[in-house]
């Protein structure tokens, strides 16, 4: 019986061995991902590069704009300054006193029997 017992397991193990190799022929590989998803997740990482090199450019775009706009604003102050200086300086060279001391300087002087009124139409 002994060996009618080992030839029973002996069996039993090559069936099982058998099985086992088998499954081993049966299995089918399983992907995470299928074909199509991955084309869809390249296409996406491909839109969120673009998109996010699109902000950016944009962003940088904007930056120079406003840099620009400061410079010619600190440009726009200066002759605003500038000007506010001559126009004092017009004011204070147009007063009365001013211009009737250089007329005497020169020789004008001041005759209101000399004056003609000139009437507009």
């Amino acid at each position: 019986m002994s060996n009618l017992a080992r030839k029973v397991s002996e069996q039993q193990q090559q069936q099982v061995e058998q099985s086992v190799q088998n499954k081993r022929q049966v299995k089918i590989k399983k992907y995470w991902l299928t074909p199509g998803e991955k084309i869809i997740g390249v296409v996406f990482a491909g839109m969120v590069c673009f998109g996010a090199t699109h902000i950016i450019s944009t962003q940088s775009k904007l930056y120079e704009a406003n840099k620009q706009l400061q410079m010619v604003q600190g440009k726009i102050n200066e002759q605003e300054k500038v000007n506010e200086d001559l126009q004092v300086q017009v004011s204070q060279l147009s007063s009365y006193d001013r211009i009737f001391a250089k007329a005497k300087e020169m020789g004008l002087i001041k005759d209101e029997n000399n004056v003609k009124v000139v009437q507009q139409k």
